[in-house]
């Protein structure tokens, strides 16, 4: 198991300032730094990373992504052991959750916003 350094959960007040580590999967913390690396470059995104709900708890890392332009907002929020998998092709960052049967949930982060399917069939060749 890895640590990852995230900021706490908004309560309790007496650990706002805190930042906790919380042991997660090795793939766990390659999903984060994937994230990380495509958010930095964009102004537009922001990634942060915060304890579960579960207080001590391994793999209780939840994922906010933020995108914001103009008066325009959007997030997708997460727990990280929720995501599959994290496909960075360069210009979007593909994110597959819940994978059964071939069907999955992505969420494509562009530049310019965010695309959510909830249905998507995965083809494999």
């Amino acid at each position: 198991m890895t640590t990852l350094t995230v900021a706490p959960r908004q309560t309790p007040a007496e650990r706002a300032a805190d930042e906790i580590a919380v042991e997660v999967d090795e793939s766990l913390s390659v999903l984060a730094e994937t994230l990380e690396e495509w958010v930095a470059p964009r102004q537009s995104w922001t990634l942060l990373l915060r304890e579960g709900f579960e207080f001590g708890r391994p793999n209780n890392v939840e994922a906010s992504l933020a995108f914001a332009a103009g008066e325009q907002t959007s997030t997708l929020q997460f727990r990280l052991e929720q995501l599959d998998s994290a496909t960075d092709t360069g210009e979007q960052l593909v994110l597959q959750f819940e994978e059964q049967n071939g069907i999955a949930k992505l969420a494509r982060l562009t530049p310019n916003g965010l695309d959510v399917e909830l249905h998507h069939i995965l083809t494999f060749t």
